[in-house]
């Protein structure tokens, strides 16, 4: 999305993909690097910038809802959900950060 802050583009995604819209923050949480398999059985590298988004709308229907699940959990349930060892990792300090937070 040339043009774009990140912070928009991830705002977007997250509306497309999971039907949720929000309060993003304008900061990346961190980033992460994985392959991504696309036809020809070709790996390619990916850089993802992580955004928190503070969920404040839930959508019935969204673009990307065929194929997907959305589902709610903790974030301890979110890091051990996906696969990518980096954004695990990115999860677990994010709960962290957040965890801190609520004790201040």
């Amino acid at each position: 999305m040339e043009g774009q802050q990140p912070s928009v583009c991830a705002a977007r995604e997250a509306q497309e993909e999971a039907g949720v819209s929000g309060e993003i923050e304008a900061t990346e949480i961190g980033q992460y690097r994985y392959f991504k398999q696309v036809k020809g059985n070709v790996s390619v590298p990916c850089k993802v910038d992580v955004f928190a988004l503070k969920v404040t709308r839930e959508r019935k229907t969204w673009p990307e809802k065929v194929g997907r699940v959305r589902r709610w959990c903790t974030l301890a349930e979110a890091a051990d959900a996906v696969e990518e060892p980096q954004l695990r990792l990115l999860i677990l300090k994010f709960a962290a950060r957040m965890s801190a937070a609520k004790r201040h």
